[in-house]
């Protein structure tokens, strides 16, 4: 039998599961735990199909809107990505008992949208069109109240209603270079623009992307372990590509690996979006294993240690 070859794989730390996403699918799981099937989630809880599938195989039911789930008084919880203000409000309507799975770090950008807006301000989302985070951000204040600016051209063409009454905000999940670029124009052009008390874009987003910018340059090839709707997991691989590795791909999972991309490559790099699970990169490492003699090393700034609350309803009941 021929030998392996030999493959020397550099892990990037930290990657994989954030707070806001373990916390959201420990809501699913808790729900279930104290409620019972079904728990309805409206919209995908992450971005993620095998942690779709896991919670669908264990009782949860998604849905897009609130009109597909029947009267009643099942458990229905918001996704990781924030909704728009209207939708609480219809589930508070229909007498829904409802759990705010919203990440604590959309939450605050949210929060800071209302603020601007009770203000005066005339506020900027610097973010992706149709991205359900996006959505739901923009839900926060009424129609026209909040314009989208994607790209450095976008920020060039703005034409506020006054220069001197004008913030941003961002989307949690971009990619930190292309979101400054833009800051930046939006900074020359409107000196008094009002910026956000801490950077928008979460700290898992930003850790990711900084472990993959020193890994890329070193690797033949980078797989990014993710979804293609995963806004985080996209940045990432376009974060490889730009800093040396042009040969950096997505990948949902070992079974969606295209082989021929990896043929007389000698070292790889592998990372995951915040929605995906380490059992994915297990997967992906072991389906590596089966073709190459790998050496495993990791790279980068280690273990997140950052833990959001749950909401109220699911939290232990203080022991007697």
């Amino acid at each position: 039998m021929m030998d392996k070859p030999r493959l020397d794989i550099t892990l990037c730390a930290p990657r994989g599961f954030c707070a806001g996403v373990d916390r959201a699918i420990q809501i699913v799981e808790l729900a279930l735990e104290k409620y019972g099937a079904p728990v309805y989630v409206r919209h995908a809880i992450v971005h993620n199909k095998y942690v779709v599938d896991g919670l669908r195989d264990k009782g949860a039911v998604f849905v897009e809107e609130l009109d597909e789930i029947p009267p009643g008084d099942t458990p229905v919880v918001f996704s990781a990505h924030g909704v728009p203000k209207s939708v609480p409000a219809d589930a508070a309507a229909r007498n829904m008992f409802f759990l705010d799975a919203t990440c604590p770090l959309v939450s605050k950008v949210h929060i800071e949208a209302n603020r601007h807006f009770n203000e005066g301000l005339e506020t900027i989302l610097i973010g992706h069109a149709g991205h359900v985070e996006v959505i739901g951000t923009m839900g926060q204040l009424p129609a026209g109240a909040i314009s989208l600016v994607q790209t450095v051209a976008d920020a060039e063409a703005f034409v506020p209603r006054d220069p001197q009454k004008l913030a941003y905000v961002t989307q949690t999940t971009l990619s930190v270079d292309d979101t400054s670029a833009i800051v930046e124009v939006l900074r020359r052009r409107f000196p008094s623009i009002a910026l956000p008390h801490k950077e928008d874009i979460c700290y898992a987003t930003t850790n990711r992307q900084e472990a993959v910018k020193i890994v890329a340059p070193n690797v033949d090839a980078m797989v990014v372990v993710g979804a293609p709707e995963s806004s985080n997991s996209v940045r990432l691989v376009e974060v490889a590509q730009r800093n040396g590795c042009s040969n950096a791909m997505l990948v949902e999972r070992a079974s969606a690996i295209d082989w021929t991309k990896f043929e007389g490559i000698t070292r790889l790099g592998i990372t995951a979006g915040a929605s995906a699970p380490e059992t994915l990169v297990d997967e992906v490492i072991e389906a590596f294993a089966q073709r190459f003699d790998i050496h495993v090393s990791a790279h980068g700034a280690g273990r997140e240690t950052i833990v959001f609350n749950l909401p109220r309803e699911l939290r232990p009941s203080p022991s007697a």
